[in-house]
């Protein structure tokens, strides 16, 4: 495989807010991602060397994982955070156990069916398990289905659990597992 699957590095924070503004530009971002292009690009320098060191090769309770492709463009990314059982998520809900959670995957068109998910996956979930989680999950939109395909081929499954995405809207969000085996 012609990349270079790899945590970053606290100073290549302009090339995580350039994946970040590229992905947000996808035909299916309004599904994937809980914010837009124009809130992510109004976004100061300063936020983006934050959320940069928070999940560079040495922090504990995130990691973001990139593919470099041969001419240095990174090619795709996701990105794996820690909950600890008995805090509360992203949406409010209890953690019961310490757990993985997957959140901005985003592959570059042109890469895509490339076997580049697969790996970033493995890279993901290879840095969780390392970190002491007894699962990893994620969070989809019931209407993303190249996503759920995605996750699916990669060995998540379904929970059951469902989270609104927001109190009027009548979408629902599906949480997948992967259970460490």
């Amino acid at each position: 495989m012609p990349y270079v699957i790899r945590s970053i590095r606290p100073d290549e924070w302009p090339a995580v807010k350039e994946l970040r503004l590229a992905a947000l530009q996808d035909p299916v971002a309004h599904l994937a991602f809980l914010e837009t292009f124009e809130q992510a690009s109004a976004r100061p320098d300063a936020f983006w060397q934050e959320r940069t060191a928070n999940g560079a090769e040495e922090a504990l309770e995130a990691q973001q994982i990139v593919a470099e492709g041969t001419d240095g463009r990174w090619a795709g990314t996701l990105t794996v955070l820690v909950e600890e059982a008995g805090t509360k998520d992203w949406a409010g809900l209890p953690v019961e156990r310490k757990q993985g959670h997957v959140v901005g995957v985003f592959i570059r068109p042109e890469h895509r069916g490339s076997g580049l998910s697969e790996a970033l996956f493995d890279a993901g979930m290879e840095w969780a398990w390392a970190h002491g989680v007894e699962r990893v999950r994620l969070i989809v939109h019931e209407d993303n289905t190249r996503a759920k395909a995605l996750y699916r081929k990669v060995g998540f499954v379904p929970s059951g659990v469902t989270v609104p995405l927001s109190e009027n809207s009548g979408e629902s969000e599906l949480e997948m597992v992967f259970e460490r085996g």
